[in-house]
């Protein structure tokens, strides 16, 4: 056979690929770092696992996707054109409107997720994400995702998104920054406001999301077949009440 391999074969220890592997319950994630962090509507934790270095640029409304502290602290620490990480966050919860310099996709894991996107004259068009299901946003879609989970509102949900660029940039809205202005959430006010760090081994669900599965769902009961009680043949039933069982005569043709 006359082949010849045209990718450079490269080779690791397990040493080496042993830094190459995230473990869910080892997962450390941030819920700041971002414009839109602290408003109440958008609070939600970004785990950065792979990639999501710090971008040339962070100033205002131009940040890294999962925010600067979470940029720091990816559990592979890599750039090899692409990014990928989770968001753990309550039903209703999301981040606001924004952009991304290259490919967003998001990945349903548990619950339901809204991946929405705005129009040219402002209409806010959306898909719901069931587990598993993908939608694929392209550079300069201003869009936004929620959890929209029914069932229990203090259960979270987990939503995986993957960047594609070694240091991926994120700018929210012209609206979103004036809606953030206004109730105080940028400039001074941001910075008196510190991220935190979340561990997914303290968190309830430290356990690994159960893919395919709505963790706020509860199992349907199961439904019990009911029975019809036997009836006695009536001629049973009459001698049973010591009447003689009575015959309707038959009708001739």
């Amino acid at each position: 056979m006359d082949f010849k391999e045209q990718i450079p074969r490269k080779y690791f220890s397990k040493r080496e690929m042993a830094k190459r592997v995230a473990r869910w319950s080892d997962l450390k994630g941030s819920d700041g770092g971002l414009p839109d962090s602290h408003h109440p509507s958008a609070e939600r934790i970004l785990y950065n696992v792979i990639g999501f270095q710090p971008p040339a640029q962070e100033d205002g409304a131009m940040v890294s996707p999962v925010g600067a502290k979470a940029a720091r602290m990816a559990a592979i620490k890599i750039s090899e054109g692409f990014n990928l990480g989770f968001c753990r966050a309550l039903p209703g919860k999301g981040p606001m409107m924004h952009n991304h310099d290259t490919n967003e996709t998001f990945i349903c894991i548990t619950g339901t997720w809204r991946a929405s996107w705005e129009q040219p004259d402002g209409k806010v068009d959306y898909f719901d994400l069931d587990p598993l299901d993908v939608i694929s946003f392209p550079p300069g879609c201003i869009r936004r995702f929620e959890n929209v989970t029914k069932g229990p509102k203090n259960q979270h949900a987990v939503l995986m998104f993957v960047i594609a660029g070694d240091g991926p940039q994120a700018e929210f809205s012209t609206e979103a920054m004036a809606e953030l202005m206004a109730a105080g959430l940028v400039g001074r006010q941001r910075s008196s406001r510190k991220a935190r760090v979340h561990s997914t081994a303290a968190a309830k669900t430290a356990s690994k999301p159960r893919i395919g599965v709505s963790a706020a769902a509860p199992a349907a009961p199961k439904r019990v077949k009911k029975t019809a009680p036997a009836r006695r043949p009536q001629a049973a039933s009459a001698a049973a009440r010591g009447k003689p069982a009575v015959r309707k005569p038959s009708r001739k043709a």
